[in-house]
């Protein structure tokens, strides 16, 4: 965990990329105007819609700019394991997680490189105060903090929004996340990321961001990883509070034995900036 001011020097912005042709060439102008010392990964799968021939187009005019072509789509937690991994073996500091849509605005990208200096997983959030919607109708609203609400009050954490996707991980966070252990394929892979992080002993800094509703192309989101989510966060918070009982039955029983239950797990820390 960082205890100084740890600037990062080398980041690389992961875009997954599936029917995204017209909106991926402006997400990059925008990436390389407001942050042109970072790198991009673009993570295309297989688009029916040429978005690959795009993204190598990209990558032939900039040098800042590469493809990684997958089979084909496999989810966004996939992807995202995939462009972990490239960003550990090509020696990065930090990856960072933007949709394709514009909904994630890379002029917003400043903080969280900022607030990268001090946490291992910075959050953008839409509902950490100052944060915000933009053209999103009252159901998605209510989906959203609702489901952010289970995750709270299932895993027993307090993250504002534990479902967000703009994100920064650096690379001590995903060298002490098992990422080979995580399976969520949908959305629920960012509860899944944050779930970890916590467990490792990781440090979170939320940073209020403005979320915008994609205006080019059709949303990803869908009953099936709505579904996903549920039935997994539902699952690891049974598991929490069975092994929260167990633990308590063992302290109690050493207790009465006279032996010391020793330390608990180390926990990671929460903090809105």
């Amino acid at each position: 965990m960082q205890t100084t001011d740890d600037r990062l020097t080398r980041v690389l912005v992961l875009i997954p990329t599936y029917n995204e042709r017209d909106n991926l060439p402006r997400i990059v102008a925008r990436v390389r105007a407001a942050t042109p010392e970072v790198d991009i990964l673009v993570l295309e799968d297989n688009s029916p819609d040429g978005t690959g021939e795009v993204a190598d187009a990209l990558a032939a005019s900039d040098p800042a700019v590469h493809v990684m072509h997958r089979p084909g789509k496999a989810g966004l937690g996939a992807a995202y394991l995939a462009g972990f991994q490239w960003a550990l073996s090509h020696g990065y500091d930090a990856a960072v997680e933007m949709d394709a849509d514009g909904s994630h605005q890379p002029e917003q990208l400043p903080r969280l490189l900022e607030a990268g200096r001090f946490a291992e997983v910075v959050i953008g959030s839409r509902w950490t105060p100052g944060g915000s919607v933009v053209n999103w109708p009252a159901h998605r609203k209510a989906l959203s903090r609702g489901g952010n609400l289970y995750v709270n009050a299932m895993l027993g954490i307090s993250v504002a929004d534990a479902t967000a996707g703009y994100r920064l991980y650096r690379r001590s966070a995903l060298e002490s996340i098992d990422l080979a252990g995580v399976s969520s394929a949908g959305y629920c892979f960012q509860v899944d990321m944050t779930w970890r992080a916590l467990q490792a002993g990781l440090r979170i800094a939320e940073v209020p961001i403005e979320f915008v509703e994609r205006a080019v192309g059709d949303s990803k989101m869908s009953q099936a990883i709505v579904v996903e989510a549920l039935r997994n966060v539902t699952v690891w918070g049974l598991q929490k509070r069975a092994g929260q009982a167990g633990g308590f039955a063992r302290s109690a029983q050493q207790r009465a034995r006279g032996i010391s239950a020793g330390r608990p797990a180390r926990e990671g820390t929460w903090h809105r900036l």
